[in-house]
């Protein structure tokens, strides 16, 4: 099977973790991805660590498998030139600088349209192209804060806390990937490229869903409740004998279950979810108080048995380690010229009729230097 972006190739100048996930996974469906960095230095993630492997960083091989690696000063006459030439043979440039900083060399928007009207020119920024905030620089950490995720993050008692992964970044360019296949399907049509702007603090809002429709409709301020969800009870984590598990009841009909699963009687209390999350201190003490005498493993089991939603609440090791992500083909075995087999997560994209790219190893800096420009001069 071919893959479905076979033909289309990609330029990539972005840095650091939204552009390069996004064009990871353009990768993973079969583009051609060419990775321009900065001579002598490289994206800025080469330097991140520890850890390294061979002086490798393994946040930068995590996030760049399946492209080529050129550099490039685009910022000198003679860049600029070898940056146009690929630019004429490329379907897509994706770029995350501070909004007009490629103006300024002449590499913005509308003077790169008019001279390769069919290219799809996405730029991803902390806060947009647009509006008064459009010149501030955003991080992954500060957008988690100032999208107000982080405010609903965290113990009721506690202070905010972001989550444990770069969310803002990675949902940055998951929808930085949506908006450049729905371009290449107007270009289909029209034959026109045209701009994506792509902002991390709008990305990380569209995520607030339920919470802002809380404070949409009742104009209270959400707030921190741990684990548990403002609209569903039991729906969060539970402590065991030996351990913590996940639990999740979304409706009435697996609350019986859940009550003929573990032998509770029925309480008008908690009959209904309405009921359940009104009255939720009871129904968690009661709950701890039965999960408490049992190993994780029993109520995994029990409830599995019932056909309930649970699971463990595993470590990192532990998650990787599953046979079921080992079937999807999610962990990857590559060799690296330097750093030699390493492993990465795979792509979680599967399809019937097409088939996702074979991956590669992420390249060293400058390693398609030759192969790349000796086709341009």
């Amino acid at each position: 099977m071919s893959a479905p972006l076979d033909g289309i190739r990609v330029l990539d100048l972005s840095r650091v973790l939204s552009g390069p996930f996004a064009t990871m996974t353009l990768a993973d469906l079969g583009a051609e991805v060419i990775k321009v960095e900065a001579p002598g230095k490289g994206d800025d993630t080469r330097a991140w660590g520890p850890p390294f492997l061979a002086g490798e960083s393994t946040y930068f091989l995590a996030i760049n498998r399946s492209k080529l690696g050129i550099t490039l000063d685009f910022k000198k006459p003679r860049g600029r030139e070898l940056l146009h030439r690929l630019l004429e043979l490329s379907d897509i440039l994706i770029e995350n600088f501070r909004p007009g900083a490629l103006e300024k060399i002449g590499l913005g928007y509308e003077g790169t349209h008019k001279l390769h009207p069919r290219l799809i020119y996405c730029s991803i920024s902390g806060y947009g192209h647009t509006g008064p905030r459009r010149m501030e620089p955003g991080y992954d950490v500060i957008i988690q804060g100032e999208s107000g995720v982080m405010s609903v993050t965290g113990a009721p008692d506690g202070p905010p806390f972001k989550m444990g992964i770069s969310i803002a970044d990675i949902t940055c360019g998951m929808y930085a990937v949506q908006g450049i296949l729905a371009a290449l399907y107007h270009r289909e049509r029209t034959g026109e490229g045209q701009k994506l702007d792509i902002a991390l603090l709008d990305s990380m809002v569209s995520t607030l869903t339920y919470q802002a429709g809380i404070y949409f409709a009742t104009g209270q301020t959400p707030r921190r409740m741990g684990n548990r969800h403002p609209s569903i009870a039991p729906y969060e984590t539970f402590g065991a004998s030996d351990g913590h598990f996940n639990l999740g009841i979304a409706n009435d009909t697996q609350w019986r279950t859940f009550c003929a699963a573990t032998g509770l009687e029925s309480d008008p209390r908690f009959a209904t979810i309405p009921l359940r999350v009104q009255n939720y201190d009871a129904l968690r003490a009661q709950l701890d108080s039965v999960f408490r005498q049992k190993p994780v493993s029993y109520w995994i089991e029990t409830f599995r048995k019932a056909g309930l939603p649970c699971g463990e609440v595993r470590n990192v090791p532990a998650a990787l380690g599953d046979p079921q992500l080992r079937a999807r083909n999610m962990i990857l075995e590559m060799q690296h010229p330097r750093a030699g087999a390493i492993r990465v997560t795979g792509s979680p994209i599967k399809m019937s009729a097409t088939d996702t790219f074979a991956a590669s190893a992420p390249p060293v800096l400058g390693e398609h230097n030759r192969d790349v420009f000796c086709g341009l001069l």
